[in-house]
């Protein structure tokens, strides 16, 4: 099985802070396990995040305490985000995660996918604007429609109904399209409850990316 993570991504702004570290203590109740315990398959990918992106988001590390979970999150993880067949763009998707888990009041999801969504967006702004107020964001209408549809699925799901389809079909979304929003809300929500009750925090890193440009942080 392989797990795709978009690594990338964590190269595109470099936060002058921390050393990278190769573990980090991701939560008081549930620490890390170390490295060298984990299972060949999953300290390869954690291996292959730290040398590529300069550290280790925590996620890696705290969801590697329980091996076949570690698996199946990433591997339903990366389906969802780097699904290459779907109409939302990688910004789209990492703004329906920032602005959901803001929802939910997830400190870690909050963090680390706002730093994706400014870099991707180009926007140094725009992940803090999602997080408080969405409705008031610099975001275009069919955003704005995919963020409505999406907070609905977030605290209502159970008054989904045919409107909301409709008004996302207006903005160019298909059914397939409704699906990624609707499942990325409902995966990011399991995400959201465990990085809270095990008090996840985000790395550092995280904090500076993409508000920042490359090019004035080594000044």
């Amino acid at each position: 099985m392989q797990f795709a993570v978009n690594l990338k991504v964590y190269q595109l702004q470099e936060p002058a802070m921390s050393a990278p570290q190769s573990t980090r203590i991701t939560s008081s109740r549930y620490p890390a396990p170390e490295l060298a315990n984990l299972p060949d398959d999953i300290k390869a990918k954690v291996l292959e995040v730290q040398e590529k992106a300069g550290f280790v988001p925590n996620v890696f590390l705290a969801l590697a305490r329980r091996p076949a979970e570690w698996r199946a999150f990433f591997a339903y993880h990366d389906a969802l985000m780097l699904r290459e067949e779907s109409g939302l763009t990688k910004g789209d998707r990492e703004m329906i995660v920032t602005t959901t888990s803001a929802a939910n009041q997830c400190l870690y999801c909050v963090v680390a996918h706002g730093a994706l969504l400014r870099i991707y967006e180009k926007k140094p702004l725009v992940a803090d604007q999602v997080a408080v107020n969405y409705r008031k964001a610099d975001i275009t209408p069919r955003q704005r429609a995919m963020l409505d549809f999406a907070m609905k699925v977030c605290e209502r799901s159970h008054e989904v109904g045919e409107a909301d389809f409709a008004a996302l079909q207006a903005h160019g979304f298909n059914d397939e399209d409704i699906w990624d929003i609707a499942a990325i809300t409902a995966f990011f929500g399991l995400s959201n409850r465990i990085a809270s009750f095990s008090s996840m925090m985000p790395n550092p890193e995280f904090y500076l990316m993409g508000r920042i440009p490359k090019q004035k942080q080594a000044g």
